[in-house]
């Protein structure tokens, strides 16, 4: 097992606004119990799994300016630093059940933020950095959460946090995978040195990039949910944006 330490300290964050997906989701806690996740580390980012879903819940990485670009791989692995019985049990494509929602092997930590490495960029195509994404929000919202990241990490350096939520029981498995159970939802915080944004991300096809502004939520909101505590300020905990920030102009996102 490879040992990954954050040492980059935590910003001071601000947010503003009302988190509007409160009502949604009042009275939805976490299914995870957060004591018994297997953390797993790697070069340039971590992720914490829970085994009976074979599925990492929480991922964490520092983005710094981009000062490479090797190239993605474009074949999955199975992770050696995990037993077997904590990961998935295939790493193919993800074979939906006729009229059912189309899921890419969609990625929690973006291969394309782990490219100054040939080592961290291999790593993010480990099974266990995939779960199933509806194809219209992993290249849609989610996509767009990462191209903020892209952006803004050229300016100054950003704290990134986010996993998977079982908030809905989904119809969809896939027993090649062995997977049972599938995220209902995504969620990502942001961390810059004076700000601060966080989305929670339903995981179907509506969650094109054009509305990504409707998934803000509050901090408080996914601690809630999450059952993770963030090492926020709480009197920023409980306010949410109103919109997704800009990406600046000539932003190379590639």
């Amino acid at each position: 097992m490879k040992y990954f330490t954050l040492s980059c300290c935590l910003f001071m964050l601000v947010s503003c606004g009302e988190d509007d997906q409160t009502q949604i989701l009042n009275g939805n806690q976490s299914n995870v119990t957060t004591s018994n996740l297997l953390e797993s580390s790697y070069n340039g980012f971590k992720l914490w799994m829970d085994c009976d879903k074979r599925s990492a819940v929480r991922f964490e990485y520092f983005a710094n300016e981009d000062k490479a670009n090797y190239n993605r791989h474009s074949s999955f692995y199975f992770d050696p630093y995990v037993s077997r019985d904590c990961q998935q049990t295939s790493t193919a494509s993800y074979k939906t059940p006729t009229g059912s929602t189309k899921y890419d092997r969609g990625h929690l930590v973006p291969a394309n933020h782990m490219d100054s490495s040939t080592i961290a960029i291999k790593e993010s195509n480990y099974i266990t950095n995939i779960l199933p994404q509806a194809a219209n929000m992993n290249r849609g919202a989610w996509l767009k959460t990462e191209e903020i990241i892209e952006c803004y990490r050229d300016i100054e350096p950003l704290y990134i946090t986010g996993g998977a939520l079982y908030l809905e029981n989904m119809a969809d498995t896939f027993e090649p995978h062995e997977l049972t159970i599938i995220p209902s939802h995504f969620w990502k915080i942001i961390q810059r040195e004076d700000d601060v944004i966080s989305w929670l991300i339903p995981n179907n096809n509506d969650a094109k990039r054009g509305v990504l502004d409707e998934y803000l939520v509050s901090v408080n909101t996914l601690e809630r949910v999450t059952g993770f505590t963030f090492d926020i300020p709480r009197g920023l905990k409980n306010t949410a944006l109103t919109r997704s920030w800009e990406n600046p102009k000539g932003c190379d996102k590639s």
